[in-house]
Order: structure tokens, then C-alpha cells, then sequence
């Protein structure tokens, strides 16, 4: 039998196990290594992890939760393909959220964060310039999820971390393509100008049209 990671690591509980599955998988499906269409067998994903099939099991009903797969009687655990329009309409609500996190940020921004802020953007953008677009894509998460945390709305917070399951995937795929990408830096370089400067409006005006030409550009790939 296939020993358990959590036990490996000093008895870890299985739910812990389980939800580093979680993010093993939620991140292939991100990155495309599992596409739209293709099944996630749960005895493949227990070898190749060296985990038992129980936290398998529990990893993907937590991913089917976010609407990243569905699981059936048939056909097992399948990762799904949304529509067009559907990729509009939830980076509507997204663009709707960051856009307010990242005004009531603003607002609130003291030196330190703003630091931490400068840090990421320079990191981001080296992995830019280098054309590393695994990392640049992790960085720019991290960057949305960060202003996201620090906005001081719970609400906010909560909301957008459902929603972001599913548009990670859009988001990684946006970033490939070219002109979105160079487009993409430019909006983030304006932002942190309006994060400078305390300019509240143009940090919501710039980062609502950023996610919304990102929900675009993902419709128009799809």
C-alpha cells in the first residue's frame, strides 16, 4: 500500500494531505499540464504523489467544490472548459472586486506594505524581462492576492478566493499571448504609480480595466 505523505512527514492528518493535493492539481490545472477535457484518475495521481487514494479522493472533491472538475459515476474526475461568455461575466465580478480592494487599499497603504508591494513588482518584472513565465505568473498572483488580503474587507477576500479558482486558468492563459502580456506590465506599472502617489480613483480605474481586459482576451481565446 502506498504510504501516506501525512504519516511521512511526522502524522501530518490526512486533511492536511489532502489539501496539498489539492494545490498540486488546482495548479496543472492552471497551467494547462491537465487541459479542459482530460480525466484525473485517482489511483495515477496516488503513485505518482506517493500518497494513499483516501486524500486523493478528498483533494478532488475539494477542486469539483471550486468548479474545477466534475466528478461522474462514468467517467471519473474530468477538468471542465467554460464557455466565452462565461469567462466574461466572472472576470466582471472579479474586476469588481480588485478594483475596490485595490482603492480601499490605497486608502490605508502605510510604508511597509508599500515595500512589499515595490519587492514583488521588481521581482515580477525581472521574471518578465527574462521571459520566465511560470514565475512571472506566480509573482503576478501573488502581487492580486496580496492586495486582495491586505484591503481590510473579510468579504472581499472571501469571495474572491472562490472565484479565482476557476480564473486562474484564464489568467495564465492570457499571459501567453504577447500583446496581452506587454499590455498587462503596463497596467501593473500604472497601478503601483497610483499606489505611490495615494491616488485611490486611479488604482480602481486602473485595475478594474486590467482584469477586465484579461477576461477579454481569455473569451477571445476560448
Amino acid at each position: 500500500m502506498t504510504e501516506d505523505l501525512g504519516s511521512a512527514q511526522g502524522g501530518a492528518p490526512a486533511t492536511a494531505t489532502a489539501q496539498w493535493v489539492a494545490d498540486t492539481l488546482r495548479d496543472r490545472i492552471v497551467k494547462g499540464i491537465y487541459p479542459p477535457g482530460s480525466r484525473i484518475v485517482e489511483r495515477t495521481i496516488s503513485a505518482e504523489l506517493n500518497v494513499s487514494r483516501t486524500p486523493v479522493r478528498e483533494a478532488l472533491k475539494l477542486i469539483a467544490a471550486d468548479g474545477l472538475i466534475v466528478i461522474s459515476r462514468n467517467k471519473g474526475a474530468q477538468v471542465v472548459q467554460y464557455s466565452p461568455q462565461e469567462a466574461l461575466a466572472l472576470f466582471d465580478v472579479i474586476a469588481s472586486l480588485e478594483s475596490l480592494a485595490a482603492e480601499r487599499l490605497v486608502e490605508s497603504i502605510d510604508a511597509q506594505t508599500l515595500d512589499l508591494l515595490e519587492e514583488m513588482h521588481d521581482r515580477m518584472m525581472t521574471y518578465y524581462k527574462i521571459g520566465s513565465h511560470d514565475d512571472y505568473f506566480d509573482t503576478n498572483s501573488e502581487i492580486h492576492d496580496f492586495i486582495i488580503e491586505c484591503c481590510g474587507n473579510a468579504i472581499v477576500a472571501e469571495t474572491h478566493r472562490k472565484l479565482m479558482a476557476r480564473a486562474r486558468r484564464g489568467r495564465f492563459l492570457a499571459i501567453m499571448q504577447p500583446n496581452r502580456l506587454t499590455e498587462a506590465v503596463s497596467e501593473h506599472d500604472e497601478l503601483m504609480e497610483a499606489l505611490r502617489t495615494k491616488d485611490a480613483e486611479r488604482a480602481a480605474k486602473v485595475w478594474r480595466r486590467h482584469l477586465l481586459h484579461t477576461g477579454e482576451t481569455v473569451a477571445a481565446l476560448l
